[in-house]
């Protein structure tokens, strides 16, 4: 099958918090996407196969330079084919022609091969505050 991805796709609540269940391995919850996004966000990428979405990302942004890469997921039994760093291309692109400079992400450990060798990011040093 083949699998689309759209910037700034529709984005149905129920699909996404499945999705997030099934990636993140939580139960489903009832976030309210749509309005979250349209309020917070620079953009996001939906992956769909055949209407149904099988992968997202999601696009913070401080409104100027720096874009920052949130929630990236794929369905569980759409994993290892690219659908991930098709995912993070798309966002980079849609940062791009929205005028950011420059595409932040931090990740645990385990995906820093994903993200450092098949999506091009570059290690940098970076704090985080727990609050």
């Amino acid at each position: 099958m083949k699998i689309t991805y759209e910037w700034r796709g529709e984005v149905d609540d129920a699909a996404l918090n499945a999705l997030h269940a099934d990636g993140f391995g939580h139960p489903v919850d009832r976030t309210e996407w749509r309005e979250r996004l349209l309020r917070h966000s620079l953009g996001w990428v939906c992956a769909r196969e055949d209407g149904a979405l099988v992968g997202f990302v999601n696009v913070a942004w401080d409104g100027g330079a720096h874009a920052f890469v949130l929630d990236t997921v794929v369905s569980g039994r759409h994993r290892s084919r690219g659908i991930g760093a098709a995912l993070l291309r798309a966002a980079a692109d849609g940062a791009r022609t929205a005028g950011c400079a420059w595409l932040h992400v931090d990740f645990e450990p385990h995906l820093r091969p994903f993200y450092l060798a098949a999506c091009g990011f570059r290690e940098t040093p970076a704090g985080l505050l727990a609050l």
